[in-house]
């Protein structure tokens, strides 16, 4: 009719979502509902999944979300939760060598825990490695996951499942993480940085990965190809009868070196930090923080290498699926013509028992083993065993 005018259309109301969850439908079928105002999110989560799937991500915009919700000015909260400056998130990161300690836990979340918020509405705690946490640490965390305050949320993060104990996974709300497909790992990698990675080196380190993004990333960088070197030559010296050329003490200098750096990298920021304290709690600050060091270093250096055992491990592996007439199964596509010939020949049963045996080496290390005794022993049993 002449003179009416039309109604009004209404913009469509932008879709609720978190950064990260593209890839993963399990977390977006828990967290989405959840996201304040309309959702009830819980006390406690546990994100389980591979290295590198994103748990850290979506952990940080889920805080995020929660801590904007009823915020005086919620447009800042993203950035800052993304710098770590929100003074109601609490992250955890493992202060122990190779595993989440008690003092980890009690100060900054058991006591923390009960204290109101400082300017939101809620409190976030995410406490990394989860599934390390020692007995002590995690029998403090279960009293506080058993009766919470009404403003507090934890979320823990881990790698497995079942490396948390079952009294405090069942207290949480299950977030599933699954690994990240090689295609799309390699598609990541071929872009990454701008950089031009050779597509069959692109694919075997999205392979060699098994799922974990921040691995693959490793793999294809320069530093992961001289491991991958190192790691290769090893295996392949014991394949061949040349233990007497040592290669292990490559994979040890190599782990070492990156203990180092980890170690100048955690002196910086304790310095950096210090500069903040006042004179006498520096002192402090900085003899608790040779400790600190020490664990930095030797978690990286434990770290890269149980990642050079873990290359040995899949190169036999690699070499068994050519030896039972597998190929189609190989990982280490960029190596075909090395692996060809470390598998002519070979018994498929042989090959898989040196699997069983890096495998074994790999588990022992962190009970304080000698490192250099322990490579070598692997050395001429896989000798032993294979050439």
């Amino acid at each position: 009719m002449a003179g009416v005018s039309p109604t009004p259309i209404e913009p469509a109301a932008p879709e609720v979502t978190l950064a990260g969850v593209e890839q993963h439908p399990h977390a977006r079928a828990v967290l989405l509902p959840a996201l304040p105002p309309a959702g009830a999110p819980s006390h406690a989560y546990l994100f389980y999944g591979p290295a590198g799937t994103g748990k850290r991500t979506v952990a940080r915009s889920f805080a995020a979300a929660l801590l904007a919700d009823g915020a005086r000015q919620p447009a800042t909260v993203a950035e800052r939760v993304a710098r770590g400056a929100h003074p109601d998130l609490t992250w955890v990161t493992p202060s122990g060598s190779s595993e989440v300690l008690v003092s980890d836990i009690d100060e900054p979340v058991v006591a923390a825990v009960t204290h109101t918020p400082f300017e939101s509405t809620r409190r976030v705690f995410v406490i990394e490695a989860a599934g390390t946490m020692n007995d002590q640490a995690a029998n403090r965390l279960l009293k506080t996951l058993e009766e919470p305050p009404s403003f507090a949320h934890l979320i823990l993060l881990a790698e497995h499942r079942e490396d948390v104990l079952p009294t405090i996974a069942s207290r949480c709300q299950q977030v599933r993480f699954d690994p990240l497909s090689s295609e799309l790992l390699q598609q990541r990698l071929s872009g990454h940085a701008g950089e031009a990675i050779d597509p069959t080196r692109a694919a075997a380190c999205a392979r060699l990965a098994a799922g974990d993004a921040r691995l693959a990333e490793r793999l294809a960088s320069e530093p992961g190809v001289a491991l991958r070197e190192w790691a290769e030559g090893f295996v392949r010296s014991t394949l061949h009868a040349r233990t007497d050329e040592r290669r292990w003490a490559g994979l040890l200098e190599t782990a070492k070196a990156a203990g180092a750096e980890a170690g100048a990298a955690a002196t910086e920021r304790l310095h950096e930090q210090a500069e903040l304290l006042p004179s006498k709690e520096r002192r402090k600050y900085e003899r608790e923080g040779v400790d600190v060091v020490r664990r930095a270093e030797r978690r990286a250096r434990t770290a890269t290498l149980d990642l050079g055992l873990r290359l040995v491990e899949l190169w036999l592996r690699d070499a068994w699926c050519l030896a039972a007439g597998a190929p189609e199964l190989v990982f280490a596509l960029d190596r075909s013509a090395e692996l060809a010939a470390d598998a002519e020949g070979r018994d498929a049963d042989s090959l898989l028992r040196g699997v069983e045996l890096v495998r074994d080496t790999r588990l022992r290390l962190p009970l304080n083993i000698s490192e250099e005794l322990a490579l070598e022993a692997l050395a001429y049993r896989l000798a032993d065993l294979l050439s």
